[in-house]
């Protein structure tokens, strides 16, 4: 503490050099103190200096700031010291500094120590360690050292972050501190460190950040919270925007369906302060960045589906029609709607169907169409609804359908009471306002692209001008309008009218003659295009001659010559004379070297500065750049390459209706082989059912002649006769049945038999081996190892014993059913025989079917006898087996004796050979005690002495090996 008053006192005595003296002393006493509390004060003093005297401190104290880091971590206070001064120099944070250029002054410094810091990559990594304590005095101002490190020099620190092991997963802690301070900042670190690199936000979302931010989101209030739900969104912005994968992962993860709550703004009346609109603003960009159109199809389209599922659009429609929400939220909302349903017939549908809460209600689509043709609404609003209409007609032909019919005689309100989407278009379209002329046109031709029977019914439409005089076709009043030109006053742009209906018409007529052909149809109309582009006009004009030429190529390019007047050549004679072929090609390519031209090109969404700058439509630069080129050819193409492209497209027609012949015959054939195969299947299942039908029927008929035998036999003439005839054809039926399972029965005895004795065979074999190895086994070592496989062969014999003995017994248990089963049939033949009686009429018969009987029973009795005899010889051969195994279990005891004994010979010429050892090790000491001895008294010791002693060595090392091999076995 004196060195610091010391230190201080001349700080505020002498000159401005004296503060370089002071940081130098304290520097000084950084490096070389060995008190950690000098060290420590002498920290703190630089971090009160290192604000006002950034560059001093910045070269004089960088480096042992660093080295306070790196030996000084067990001080958490010195550690906080260190790394708030390092922040301190890096940062730019200064409010003091007010003028451009210390300000920039400022920045190059923050830069240039950046540099310094990071040139060295193990600072980062000794940085991220730190992150790891959990004392505030050291999280904190190392997450906001951290932070500023990669506000300075961005990518050079990501890649020092990524390449470091666990670095990512480091900071991704921060979020769950539970001290709202760091966690805020790690959110500010995290989107530092994920801004423009695609591999840590991947690494970033792995680490389970969605649901991080998403539960700070939800804590916070979600639109009603501060200013840590717009941190959080940024850097939910961060990891998704131009990121396919992790976009793929949050809807996986079911994360779309958290983000509805954060839509339900509540009453109209419950305000909306500044961080709200902010936040809500944030949120909608966040769906955005989901389903924006430069995102690959199928992921969008997923997107899209999810948020269809959850309520989410149906939530965003809600804000839509709600009444009260700020101007840029709606605006916003109306385009992060536009997105959500471009291109995806669910949402389109759906969006079709919602209505705007009035009385009576209107669909929205008209409620938004009237704020687009409305001059008063702002023009943000306006090109925002435009985009919508342009989403929802994108790709739906069905909506398509609906808003062109809105326009057709039969189905205009007569009453009315309610305007339809089509008559604001024609509103708009024809009104004083040059930007709603434009929006209306734009907006029409979405109705009409790659459709072609919109592009039909639309030469339907008639408009009624002013009373009294007929009916005008739509395509004949937009030509009107058209050369009337400058003649109509209107408020904005002067070219901006002609522009937006050129694109009309334009869309209208490309890829349909019959369109063409109405067009061509008027009289004045190819005069007036001739007539733009053959004038030398201004460069304000040069865009409208260039769409009246694409307006003209296009009548050349697709006209059937149906008209005798205006065929392909005629045209194409009049633009040679009038214009000239060179100048129709250079007006053509004003369109494309326009500079809105390529800015309306990048992005579907009418997105302009101000409405001078509304001239070009997405969809419609697609178009100039498909038919430029082809109208270019068919300028230039003679008469006969016209004649010759015709027959070629009129054999490609005659070929393409053949096919389309050969292919609706195909689809015929194949209905039919699909209803020839649903009737086969039909077919084979009433087979089934029949068949199974006359199985039963089949199994009936049999019981039914089963039951007529039986009752035939039962109706004989004598009863008594027939009963004991019905027994005798019993007995008849069931003896040679039980006689054959008999024989099977004896059949699998003598099998079991067999086996038996080849397996006592072997046993027989294995024990004479085991005797004859036992007798001529002299070494130890074999012994040992005889005795080793004796054991487990002894256990395997008991085992295999056990089961002989078990089928012995369970065989003996068959014979007896046997013989039980041989007295049964021996009382059923004594009962049969007593029941016979000779009777008048059929004496005869029954004495041959007692004969017969007879000879059965003399049969049975001969296999009876057999029987008996094989059982005699099954019981004889078993009590052989029992003296085997009686004898083979005293051969394996006396083996087992033979072999502990042999054990203990082992184990004493084991203990016998340990004594040797230690003897001769006693002797081998003694030796060599004397040996140094002699050599101590100048006696010579020969080098033979050394060798035999070696050698004696060598042999008690031989003598070692057979202990050694013994104590292996």
């Amino acid at each position: 503490m004196n060195f610091l008053r010391g230190v201080m006192g001349g700080q505020s005595a002498g000159p401005q050099h004296t503060e370089a003296e002071t940081i130098q002393k304290l520097c000084d006493r950084v490096a070389s103190s060995t008190l950690l509390d000098d060290r420590r004060n002498a920290v703190r003093a630089l971090k009160s200096l290192s604000k006002k005297y950034r560059l001093e401190v910045g070269i004089q104290a960088m480096e042992h700031l660093i080295h306070v880091l790196q030996t000084d971590r067990s001080d958490s206070e010195i550690i906080g010291y260190a790394l708030d001064t390092l922040y301190n120099i890096i940062s730019n944070d200064e409010e003091e500094e007010v003028e451009e250029n210390s300000t920039r002054q400022s920045e190059d410094l923050g830069s240039q120590f950046t540099e310094i810091f990071i040139k060295q990559q193990e600072n980062v990594t000794l940085l991220l360690s730190l992150l790891e304590e959990f004392d505030f005095h050291v999280r904190w101002p190392g997450v906001k050292l951290l932070t500023s490190l990669l506000k300075q020099l961005g990518p050079q620190v990501q890649q020092i972050i990524l390449v470091s092991p666990m670095g990512v997963s480091r900071l991704m802690d921060l979020l769950a501190d539970s001290r709202e301070v760091i966690r805020n900042d790690g959110v500010l670190l995290l989107q530092a460190l994920t801004r423009s690199n695609g591999a840590i936000q991947k690494i970033v979302a792995f680490e389970n950040a969605f649901e991080r931010l998403l539960d700070i989101i939800s804590e916070e209030g979600n639109s009603d919270g501060g200013i840590v739900v717009e941190d959080c969104l940024i850097l939910l912005q961060n990891l998704l925007k131009n990121n396919n994968s992790n976009q793929n992962f949050f809807k996986e993860g079911s994360y779309i369906q958290r983000m509805k709550p954060w839509f339900e703004v509540g009453d109209e009346n419950s305000g909306w302060s500044a961080q709200k609109v902010t936040n809500l603003h944030l949120m909608l960009q966040l769906v955005r960045v989901l389903v924006s159109p430069t995102n690959p199809p199928g992921a969008t389209s997923s997107c899209q589906k999810a948020m269809f599922q959850c309520g989410l659009l149906q939530q965003l429609c809600t804000i839509l029609m709600a009444t009260g929400v700020p101007a840029d939220i709606l605006t916003e909302t109306i385009n992060t709607v536009s997105e959500v349903i471009r291109g995806y017939q669910v949402n389109q549908d759906y969006f079709a169907s919602v209505n705007a809460p009035s009385n009576p209600p209107r669909p929205a689509i008209v409620v938004l169409l009237m704020s687009m043709v409305n001059e008063r609404q702002p023009f943000v609003l306006r090109c925002a609804v435009l985009y919508c209409f342009q989403c929802f007609l994108y790709k739906n032909q069905k909506g398509q359908g609906e808003i062109v019919s809105t326009l057709l005689p039969s189905t205009i309100d007569a009453t009315g009471n309610s305007v339809s989407a089509g008559q604001l278009l024609c509103g708009g379209l024809f009104s004083t306002d040059s930007l709603s002329n434009w929006c209306a046109a734009v907006a029409l031709a979405h109705a009409l692209q790659e459709n072609a029977t919109q592009k039909e019914q639309l030469l339907r439409v008639q408009l009624a001008t002013s009373i009294g005089n007929p009916p005008v076709s739509l395509l004949q009043q937009c030509t009107n309008i058209l050369s009337q030109g400058d003649k109509i006053d209107r408020r904005g742009s002067k070219i901006q009218t002609r522009v937006g209906l050129l694109m009309l018409l334009c869309t209208w007529l490309s890829n349909c003659p019959i369109a063409v052909t109405h067009f061509l149809h008027n009289s004045a109309n190819v005069p007036f295009l001739t007539g733009q582009i053959a004038e030398n006009l201004g460069e304000e004009e040069q865009l409208v001659q260039g769409l009246c030429a694409l307006l003209l190529g296009i009548s050349i390019y697709f006209n059937d010559n149906s008209l005798e007047s205006y065929k392909k050549e005629k045209l194409k004679q009049l633009i040679e004379k009038r214009i000239g072929k060179e100048n129709f090609i250079e007006k053509l390519g004003f369109i494309s070297k326009h500079e809105l031209y390529s800015r309306a090109s990048q992005k579907p969404q009418p997105n302009f500065p101000s409405p001078e700058y509304m001239i070009f439509d997405h969809e419609f630069t697609k178009l100039v750049k498909e038919l430029e080129g082809v109208i270019t050819k068919a300028i230039y193409k003679s008469s006969e390459e016209d004649k010759k492209e015709e027959e070629v497209k009129k054999t490609l027609e005659q070929h393409d209706n053949i096919v389309t012949h050969y292919k609706n015959m195909i689809r015929e054939q194949d209905l039919q082989l699909e209803e020839l195969k649903q009737q086969v299947s039909t077919l084979k299942c009433q087979n089934e059912q029949l068949q199974t039908a006359v199985t039963q029927q089949v199994s009936q008929i049999q019981q039914h002649k089963d039951q007529y035998n039986l009752l035939k036999i039962q109706l004989g003439k004598d009863n008594q006769h027939q009963g004991s005839y019905g027994e005798g054809a019993q007995m008849n039926g069931v003896q040679p049945e039980e006689i054959g399972r008999l024989r099977e029965e004896i059949e699998e005895l003598k099998n079991n038999q067999e086996l038996l004795q080849s397996k006592l065979t072997e046993k027989d074999s294995v024990i004479e081996n085991l005797k004859s190895s036992q007798t001529s086994g002299t070494n130890e070592q074999s012994s040992a190892i005889v005795s080793a496989r004796d054991s487990e062969q002894v256990a395997e014999l008991k085992q295999e014993l056990a089961t002989l003995k078990s089928q012995l017994n369970s065989q003996s248990m068959e014979i007896t059913k046997l013989q039980t089963e041989k007295q049964e049939l021996l009382q059923k033949t004594e009962v049969f025989a007593k029941s016979v009686e000779v009777q008048g009429e059929t004496q005869t018969v029954i004495a041959t079917k007692t004969t017969d009987v007879e000879g059965r029973l003399s049969a049975l009795l001969q296999e009876t006898k057999e029987l008996k005899n094989e059982i005699k010889a099954l019981s004889e051969e078993r009590t052989a087996i029992k003296e085997q195994l009686d004898s083979s279990n005293s051969t394996i005891a006396i083996l087992q004796t033979e072999k502990d004994k042999l054990e203990l010979e082992i184990t004493d010429s084991k203990k016998e050979q340990d004594d040797l050892l230690v003897l001769l090790a006693d002797q081998d000491q003694k030796i060599l005690s004397l040996k140094n001895k002699l050599k101590d008294l100048g006696h010579p010791v020969e080098e033979e002495d050394e060798l035999e002693s070696g050698d004696q060595e060598d042999e008690d090392d031989e003598s070692e090996d057979p202990g050694k091999d013994l104590d292996h076995i």
